[in-house]
Formats: structure tokens, sequence, C-alpha cells
């Protein structure tokens, strides 16, 4: 009779063991924040996020979602919930996944139950795995229609956003999944961006997610001479799911939440709070916001649904494996990228789009000690950098400056022409190099040191117009040289020397006329009468203007 029972009762405890397996585990959801872009590669910036203001009323009046927790990589799509869904928001239905129960090991002892259990087994398409994940209520609307119809007529921007997109989702799905996050939030850089991760707005948003400078700074993105994190692929997505959970947290809806990345915080709290006052509704339809930000959730939900469904639209998407597609390296040394490249025989371009941040021809390893690989050639480049032995791995290294100079001044003294130091570091014409300054400059065999941690995480580079110059002749008084000459205009007597062809030390006769490029802004003021010192005199029309003492 026992071993009958046992028989009889091990399907159901097994049942009940799977089912507490896949039970989700307690716990809201998180937020993180975008803007609106324009369907091109280049998105449009994220506003810059004011607070909430202060005495502003609880912001969980607007529609709530509820948790849809999901297991890692095999979930099934959860029920999700929302209290008193407006309309345009078509609540997500629960998926009932049905698993057969023969060929299973039971365990005995367990009541004998009908609950359906989730397969076990990881989708091998990252794609499924991604519709799996799906938990944020759908919206339905006419802007979402316009937009599907345009993403559907252009067949091969979809494919040029999805192809591009295959080196970072998988890493942005693993990282919304540890976060118990939806996953439709791994699309949003489709709206931001288009994937790309050089991707600059007109109003300085950069990366896959378009922060803007004093939004990533707030985000712990580091911006410097040397490497901009708001372009890094994993510094970017840390910080901008840190972002979206806040914002979830503040609004207690997703849909809120993404206007809040596009539009600012501070403005959806008044947005809500104005409807409040004005007994409206307060959920993401009802608030009056401008029209990029009321696009800015239907091209996602747009994009959603070519995802879910892309029969239904004739799209094609590329084939993705649920796989990793790159691996974290660390790098102890300074080392060139098109180097770092080559030992990885890793193609420059993919190189660079795994490494985004690394803007300059060089990887400095004490701001940034790790580099991503393609998976299959971290071992490669590991095995060629040891055989590469202890060969000098960079020809760049940082230089500090140590007085305000003109680029052709700096370029001589670190041995480069002023073409090459003004390409390299990005220096305009008719501007000055700030003291302090840090530049990328050759680095010569004799240089033994890699650039030090401070440098590598601080160096900036400060610039300063360069006045207009004006050719003027002035008169030297007795007594006068070369050095007193320029010291009265406020010039460097190497360039008197040079503007004049007489040496720097030279003494000057009473009367000597000599040229002097002087900025234009400069004022010219009468000397007092009886003075011997130096007379300007100018080209053109007027009589000559003498110069006071200084």
């Amino acid at each position: 009779m026992n071993i009958l029972r046992i028989a009889v009762l091990a399907p159901a405890l097994l049942l009940g063991a799977c089912a507490a397996l896949v039970a989700p585990p307690p716990g809201g959801e998180t937020t993180a924040t975008s803007q609106p872009k324009d369907d091109a590669a280049v998105a449009t910036p994220m506003a810059e996020r004011p607070s909430a203001p202060v005495g502003t009323a609880p912001l969980s009046a607007p529609v709530q979602d509820q948790a849809a927790p999901r297991s890692v990589a095999a979930s099934t799509p959860a029920a999700v919930t929302t209290a008193t869904a407006p309309r345009g928001l078509v609540q997500t239905p629960a998926a009932k996944p049905s698993l057969p129960l023969a060929g299973l090991n039971m365990l005995p002892g367990s009541p004998a139950t009908n609950r359906q259990v989730a397969a076990l087994i990881a989708p091998g398409d990252l794609w499924e795995r991604i519709r799996r994940g799906f938990a944020m209520p759908n919206l339905d609307s006419d802007p979402v229609r316009e937009r599907e119809l345009w993403y559907a007529s252009r067949p091969e921007y979809i494919q040029r956003m999805t192809e591009r997109s295959r080196k970072y989702l998988f890493h942005i799905v693993e990282e919304l999944e540890l976060r118990n996050m939806p996953s439709e939030l791994a699309l949003l850089p489709f709206v931001e961006s288009a994937f790309n991760p050089q991707a600059v707005s007109s109003a300085r948003a950069a990366g896959m997610w378009q922060f803007m400078p004093a939004t990533g700074k707030d985000f712990e993105l580091k911006q410097n001479t040397f490497r901009d994190d708001r372009r890094d692929v994993l510094a970017s997505t840390r910080a901008a799911l840190d972002y979206l959970q806040k914002l979830h947290g503040m609004f207690g809806n997703w849909h809120l939440a993404l206007a809040a990345y596009n539009w600012g915080e501070g403005s959806v709290a008044r947005a809500i709070e104005k409807n409040r006052r004005a007994g409206l509704a307060t959920h993401y339809l009802a608030l009056s916001m401008p029209a990029e930000t009321r696009l800015y959730v239907p091209k996602l939900q747009a994009i959603k649904n070519i995802i879910a469904a892309p029969q239904t639209f004739s799209a094609s998407l590329p084939v993705i494996d649920n796989h990793p597609y790159f691996q974290s390296v660390a790098i102890g040394r300074d080392i060139d990228v098109a180097l770092a490249a080559k030992l990885a025989q890793v193609d420059l371009d993919d190189f660079k789009a795994l490494n985004p941040s690394a803007s300059r021809p060089v990887i400095l390893a004490a701001g940034t000690p790790q580099i991503l690989l393609p998976w299959d050639n971290a071992a490669i480049f590991q095995t060629n950098l040891q055989a590469y032995g202890g060969a000098q791995l960079a020809s760049w290294t940082a230089w500090v400056a140590p007085a305000a100079m003109k680029p052709a001044d700096a370029a001589k003294r670190v041995g480069m022409t002023e073409a090459e130091l003004r390409s390299i570091n990005q220096i305009p014409l008719r501007m000055v190099i700030q003291s302090g300054s840090t530049l990328l400059v050759r680095r010569s065999a004799a240089v033994r040191q890699d650039v030090a941690e401070n440098v590598a995480d601080n160096g900036q580079l400060s610039l300063r117009s360069q006045p207009l110059l004006m050719r003027r002749t002035v008169q030297a008084g007795k007594n006068e040289s070369v050095a007193s000459l320029a010291k009265r205009y406020d010039v460097a007597p190497a360039s008197v020397a040079q503007w004049n062809r007489v040496a720097p030390t030279a003494a000057l006769k009473a009367g000597q006329r000599l040229t002097l490029y002087l900025p234009a802004q400069s004022t010219l003021l009468a000397d007092g009468a009886g003075s011997s010192k130096s007379r300007i005199h100018r080209r053109g029309k007027g009589k000559a203007v003498q110069v006071a003492k200084r």
C-alpha cells in the first residue's frame, strides 16, 4: 500500500518542486531613462533633467506597473496588470506554457496538482528570450500604428539597426534580467541611437543611451581627454539602467519613467501635478507634453511589436544567438588601439565598435583597465600579447602643458608638427592651450613609464581663443633693447626677435623701427609730453599714436 502511495504521489511532488524553482522572487520593477530620437542613427539629445519640484504631491498617483518578475534567461511572459489601466494601455496577458509530464522523474510525497510548469530550457535565439521577458503594458494608439508603418516601410533601416545591435543586446538583456526589469528596455537604444555607440546629437548627447554631459556625470560616467564613458558599452548601460530604475521608483509606471528619461523628471512631475490639480488623469496618455516625448513611447512600442511578430510586418530579423558576444579582458599596460586589434585578430572597426569610449589612438591602462573583445578572440589576444614580449605597446603618451602656449610652441616642445598636434588633440585654429592642459603626444623610446592614473582619469584639454593680431610698427627709444620693448608690449622677446630678424638680447638704436603683432583690442594711449619712449606707427590713415608707459 505504501509503495502504491509513493508511486501515485511522486509526480505531484516534482511538479511542486519545479513550481518553486520558477516562482517569482519578491520585488518591484526598476527604471531607466531615455530621450526620443529621430529615426536616424544620431538621436535627439536627452533633456537636462530638473529635479522634481519641492512640495509636489506623491508621485504614486499615476498608473502603477505591477512587478513582473522572470527567471533569468528562460522565463516565460509574465502577467502584467495595471490598476485601472487607461484607454490605450493594453495589459499583457499571462502566458500559460504547458510541459508534458511523460518521462519526468517525480519526487514522492507531494500532493497531486494540475499546476502548469514553465519550461526550464533557455531559448537558443536571443529575440525569443527578449519576447519572453516582455512585461510592460502595451500602448495601443494611432501614433504606435504610424510608427509601425514607418519602420515596416524601411526594411533596410531595420536590418542595419538589428545587425548593429547584435554586439550589445545579450549584455543588456543579462543586466535587465539581473535587475528584474522588463526586456522592452533592451530595445530602447533602437529609439535613442539606432544602437550606434558613437552617435552624438546636436545638443552633445552621446552614446547608445544618449547621455547629456551633465547627466552622465551624475551617473559617474567619466568624460576626459582620453575617454568618454557615455559611449562605453558596460558603463553607459549600467548608468542607463540605474537612471531608469530611479525614474520608475519616482513615478511607479514605466511609461512615465520613459517620458522622464526623455523630457526630464522635473517636467513630468510638474505635468502630473498640473493634471492632478485640474482633476484630470495622470497617466502617460493624459499628460500634456512635447511632441518628441509624446512619440517616444509609441516608437518603443512599435519596435516591440515588430520584434514580437516580425512576420506580421514582413520584417526580417538577423539570427542572434543567446550567447555572450564579447568578453572583458584586463590590460596592464598602455597599448595602441591598432595594436590591440591586431593582437586580437579583430578588424579595427569591430574593435572600436566594442570599445567606443576609446576615441584616441591609445588606451591608457590606468584609466581603462579592460577592453572588450569578441568571445573567441579574447584567448587569441592574450596568447599574442604574451608572445609580443616586453616591447613597447604604446606609441602615444600624455603631456601636461606647463604654461599657456600656442599649439605651435607646444608642438616644438614635444617634437611634433603643429598640424599633427592639432589633429590628434582636435585643437581648432586661433586657440591657445591653457596651462595644466593634458595633450596626447608621441611617445619616444626613452619614455618607459605609462601614463599615471591621476592623468589618465582626470586629464582635460582647456583652450581659449587667441586674440586677433594686428601688425604694428613701433619706434625704439633711448637705451631700448629687444627685451625691454617686448616687456612694454607684453609679448615674448623671442617673438620680437623672430619678427624683426634680430637677436633676443640685441640692443636697439633710438628711433629704430620694429614690427610687432599685437591684439586688435589693445588700446594705444599717448605718452606724456617729452617722453623719449618708443612710438607706435599705424599703417594706413591717421597719425602715429604714442604708447603710454606700463
